[in-house]
């Protein structure tokens, strides 16, 4: 019991004073802490962006493997394992959990960024072909390689806890991989350390950016000023309600404020999808899935060594390096939701119906604010270059009820943060007690406070610029870890379906060996009644 508590103080004290180093740096010397956020970024993207996309690509094209091979078969728990959740209920919480605030913030903010300025010079601003190539980018970036990222460490996670009855860990993942010796519990506390660290970041960066948003929704309805103290009373009250909900034992709010959430977010959807531009969305809709269909490959590869443009870094490499580290704390609650399944079904479940939706979302949003500019003479694009956050506002003042619009997205972009920083602070304070259900208030308390420092010291020093450095430099080395869990898995479900082949070939002898005896007997039996 020593050891274990031992363990378990390693982890959580690492990650925690780590994370509580850089909060201080950033206070201390804030200049300089922007500055070193600024060129983590720029050194980064220049040196491994090619090994994030290269990575993106092989797992999907694992995941895919996984899937329709004879692995597929293969249930998430015992062969008669039951479904804790029908299918309707699991593809609404995965689309939830995945959704959070990046679809409120990218929805129409990234169509209209590449409709005002596109991913290439030859491409003429604000035109026909901007948008098209702005609805097929953005597809693309909330399409299959998003969700193979979650798909992909979900799966691990799952396969071990229900199949070979271990705790959730991301290092008992990699568990088979690992030397039998002493090494091996240091080896797995530095994987445990890395995932919390980079959980820590991508929730940061997404806590960072649903504060921003929420400033520039409070400006764009209250004229409430966009200024740093303002973003740090949001903070403090998003921190005290999730803090009030973690102490109190109001899981079951917090579960039925994420379902609410859900159904406002996708009434929200339909209303725009028939108050705006119904026909030329479906049209876009149709257009982007084949723009994303032809031009998979070229997009997941697309890198530019020589004409030294920036877009890529600035766009995808960025996104898979958010989407990387998230994954820990998806992938954790994805498996959670996801025994009894098989390895097929969750894969498709992860991968495909949250894409469809999220592209869905990205063709009401982004569609009706392209139409809005081509057609109706607003100014959505110039808006949002100015300031990202404005941009769903802006929208909304080209259709009805604009004031209602903006204070549900307000509302919903507010829970979307107390919800995603409670589960978060659950996750890491599990990931820190060895996988323990039921982890400590007192670190969950920790987690969400250090979570909640974290964005606000990336906020006030370097802005989005600093939130999306600190998602890209914390998900390099778990981008490594997921590859080896890609490694590990092939390895065990090898073991796992190899015995089941050997049985069913000797199945097959015995079968086509007994007609012949039987055959041989009857012919016996005729030569002596012959005789």
């Amino acid at each position: 019991m020593k050891s274990r508590s031992k363990q378990v103080n390693i982890v959580f004290w690492v990650s925690a004073v780590t994370v509580l180093f850089f909060v201080l740096l950033g206070i201390m010397f804030p200049k300089g802490f922007a500055n070193g956020a600024e060129a983590a970024f720029q050194f980064t993207t220049e040196n491994f962006g090619w090994f994030y996309l290269l990575s993106v690509l092989a797992m999907v094209i694992f995941s895919l493997y996984m899937a329709f091979s004879k692995f597929g078969k293969i249930r998430l728990g015992g062969d008669q394992e039951k479904l804790q959740f029908s299918r309707f209920t699991w593809i609404a919480m995965l689309f939830s959990c995945g959704l959070g605030i990046a679809l409120v913030f990218y929805g129409v903010g990234e169509p209209m960024t590449h409709f005002f300025n596109p991913p290439s010079e030859d491409i003429t601003s604000q035109s026909a072909e901007a948008a098209r190539i702005a609805m097929g980018q953005a597809f693309f970036h909330y399409g299959l390689s998003m969700w193979a990222i979650f798909a992909v460490v979900g799966l691990a996670i799952a396969y071990f806890q229900f199949r070979k009855k271990k705790n959730g860990l991301i290092s008992t993942s990699l568990q088979p991989l690992m030397p039998k010796n002493r090494s091996s519990r240091s080896i797995k506390n530095t994987i445990n350390i890395l995932a919390i660290v980079a959980t820590v970041m991508g929730v940061a960066t997404s806590v960072g950016m649903g504060v921003l948003q929420t400033n520039g929704g409070l400006n764009a309805v209250f004229n409430t000023p966009i200024h740093f103290w303002v973003q740090l009373a949001i903070i403090a009250i998003m921190t005290l309600l999730f803090l009030l909900s973690s102490t109190s034992g109001l899981n079951k709010g917090i579960k039925w404020l994420s379902n609410a959430n859900l159904a406002l977010a996708i009434l929200l959807m339909i209303f725009v999808f028939f108050a705006g531009p119904t026909v030329f969305i479906m049209e876009t809709f149709t257009v982007a899935i084949g723009d994303y269909i032809s031009n998979f490959i070229s997009y997941s590869l697309n890198m530019t060594p020589y004409s030294g443009e920036h877009w890529v870094h600035e766009w995808t490499i960025f996104y898979w390096a958010w989407t990387i580290a998230w994954s820990p704390f998806v992938g954790a609650f994805f498996a959670r939701i996801s025994r009894g399944r098989t390895i097929r079904e969750f894969i498709i479940g992860v991968m495909v119906a949250p894409a469809l939706l999220s592209m869905m979302w990205m063709a009401v949003f982004g569609g009706t604010s392209l139409y809005m500019d081509l057609f109706k003479g607003s100014n959505i694009a110039t808006v949002t270059n100015n300031d990202i956050t404005l941009a769903i506002f802006t929208l909304f003042e080209t259709l009805p009820i604009t004031e209602i619009l903006s204070v549900v997205t307000i509302i919903l972009i507010f829970t979307f943060l107390i919800t995603s920083a409670d589960s978060a602070a659950y996750i890491l304070s599990s990931m820190s007690e060895n996988g323990s259900t039921n982890p400590p208030i007192g670190m969950r308390i920790v987690w969400g406070v250090l979570i909640s420092s974290i964005a606000l010291v990336l906020l006030s020093t370097s802005g989005l610029t600093g939130l999306q450095s600190a998602s890209l430099v914390a998900a390099l080395p778990f981008t490594v870890i997921i590859v080896f869990m890609m490694i590990s898995l092939v390895k065990v479900v090898s073991k796992e379906v190899a015995p089941k082949a050997e049985k069913q070939k000797v199945k097959v002898k015995e079968k086509q060996v007994k007609p012949v005896k039987t055959g041989m007997k009857k012919k016996k039996e005729q030569d002596v009644l012959s005789v």
